[in-house]
């Protein structure tokens, strides 16, 4: 470049614009490539000085690569210069094409602003065309943008002091705008390779956060102490186990590939079927009984998460199960203990008149209040259709009443024993001659009476029948759909069985046992009834000879 009017010069200058530029889209990093951009103007476009100013992401322009002068690379390396004062630089001066040159003559008013600078001494130009120190060259450098045009600013590559000592001619500026247009599209390239090697380090180290992640679910999955499972949500397959760990396999004693055909409603008892569809749908927590493969149940605690993608909704459920079946059975024991007699295990006072209660509702059945008051009346009650105290306005018989039109009321037989008419028999047993048992032979000979009683009348009943304790030596039998005839037959048939002779304490031992036959129906209370039949207990005892009772 020293001599431009020689074509052979010319032709070795583009040689080595050639062999720079393959070095500048070679370089392995941007910082390479920077660098090689600064060494390619100093090596092949004869500056003794280059500078390349890059772009930061907040606007402002860094010196970050420098050729020719260690001293002033040292110097000036790394320093920031505002966008604002660069722009004022780029907009000033002669515009060479895409280069700016700013001749010494008006460069000082640049002198205080904040762009990184050397400054070098020389002698005043002797001729025109002679470079003068504080003259100033600018090659902006441009992203490529569409059709050929430029982009945004990447940087501005600083030259100074061509060694010819003279300003570049028409040949030098093309060389240098020429350079420049390469050396931002390698740029261009070595950021875009930058970026892309830095996205590909975030994405491998996401990667192996996700495999972490992956496998800490993993062994906390299998290795639960307590069951685990994955279930589908939504469509055709929903709730259809997909995945379950060792602990849940054990607790329901099958093996993962047969849990994986079925769902968890194909495993619930069908008594918890709503509670498990209700749990599923909205996640959460349930107390339900899951099936084992030996056909019984176990009580589990289930509770579900709803894992959801946020692109496509929810995805499927994750499902926890624990163990709870000694808590309830612990549970189950203290209700029992609370509704039944410990002696004899039958059915408390208070549970006998919960269950009596729920059969009854405080209004009679308005097509049968002929025969509620013909029951009333023999048992020296009220009639209830007469009585305000309910708080029912009662009309014709044929009004019909919403708030028991689910209920099925309970009626007492008529009093015609042909008439095939059933009704709720409360029958109420007090034993005859237990007092003299207990105080003769002690109490343990009389818990064992009562013990056997229990037993026998228990024995003498229905399924679905109830026999109660009320205490001491009193018993009641509730049972349904009886008419007249069947509830004296039953009466007779447990008092049969009650007095046959009991062992106890190594001893036989015989009681009597006198009956009460009192009829449930809606409009009484829970101890009315009870009253009635205790009432009708008393009459049968008297009417006996004291010397039968205890034998029958």
């Amino acid at each position: 470049m020293e001599t431009e009017s020689e074509p052979y010069v010319r032709l070795a200058s583009l040689r080595q614009l050639h062999r720079v530029m393959a070095e500048m889209n070679t370089a392995r990093s941007l910082a390479d490539t920077l660098q090689t951009v600064a060494d390619g103007a100093v090596g092949a476009l004869g500056y003794e000085l280059a500078c390349v100013n890059l772009v930061r992401p907040d606007g402002d322009l860094v010196v970050a690569a420098f050729a020719g002068n260690p001293a002033a690379e040292a110097l000036i390396t790394g320093r920031v210069g505002s966008r604002e004062s660069w722009d004022r630089r780029l907009a000033m001066g002669e515009q060479w094409g895409s280069l700016v040159f700013i001749p010494h003559t008006e460069g000082w008013v640049l002198d205080d602003d904040d762009v990184p600078q050397w400054y070098t001494d020389g002698p005043a130009p002797r001729f025109e065309d002679e470079w003068h120190p504080a003259d100033r060259l600018f090659a902006p450098m441009y992203a490529p943008g569409p059709g050929g045009s430029s982009g945004e600013l990447l940087g501005v590559l600083s030259v100074d002091r061509p060694r010819n000592g003279r300003r570049p001619g028409a040949w030098g500026r093309e060389a240098l705008q020429m350079y420049t247009f390469q050396a931002a599209i390698a740029i261009s390239n070595a950021r875009l390779r930058s970026n892309m090697q830095r996205a590909l380090v975030r994405l491998e180290r996401e990667q192996q956060a996700l495999r972490a992640s992956e496998e800490s679910f993993r062994q906390a999955f299998e290795y639960a102490p307590s069951g685990m499972a994955i279930a589908e949500m939504g469509g055709e397959q929903h709730g259809r186990i997909l995945r379950t760990n060792d602990a849940l396999c054990r607790l329901l004693g099958r093996p993962a590939s047969a849990m994986r055909r079925y769902a968890f409603s194909d495993l619930v008892h069908p008594e918890d079927i709503g509670t498990l569809l209700r749990t599923s749908a909205e996640g959460g927590r349930a107390e339900l009984r899951l099936g084992r493969r030996d056909g019984t149940y176990v009580w589990v605690s289930l509770r579900n998460s709803v894992v959801a993608d946020a692109a496509d909704g929810p995805r499927f459920l994750l499902t926890h199960v624990e163990d709870i079946e000694e808590r309830k059975r612990r549970e189950l024991q203290l209700a029992h203990r609370a509704s039944h007699d410990s002696l004899t295990g039958l059915p408390n006072s208070a549970e006998l008149r919960a269950r009596l209660a729920a059969r009854l509702c405080q209004r009679p059945q308005s097509l049968h209040s002929a025969t509620a008051d013909s029951i009333d009346a023999a048992y020296g009650h009220p009639a209830v259709h007469d009585t305000p105290s309910h708080g029912f306005d009662y009309g014709p018989a044929a009004e019909t009443y919403d708030a028991y039109d689910h209920h099925v009321h309970t009626v007492a037989p008529e009093s015609d024993p042909d008439d095939g008419a059933k009704g709720l028999a409360v029958l109420f047993c007090d034993l005859d001659g237990f007092k003299s048992i207990n105080d003769r032979f002690g109490h343990n000979a009389g818990d064992a009476v009562l013990i056997e009683v229990a037993r026998r009348l228990s024995r003498g009943v229905r399924d679905g029948d109830t026999v109660a304790r009320l205490g001491g030596d009193e018993f009641v039998i509730l049972a349904n759909g009886l008419g007249r005839a069947d509830a004296q037959d039953l009466a007779v048939r447990l008092r049969n069985e009650i007095i046959q002779p009991i062992r106890a304490e190594g001893r036989a031992v015989r009681v009597g046992a006198s009956f009460g036959i009192g009829w449930a129906h809606c409009g009484m209370t829970a101890d009315e009834v009870l009253k009635s039949a205790d009432e009708r207990m008393y009459v049968e005892k008297r009417s006996r000879p004291k010397q039968h009772r205890r034998a029958g």
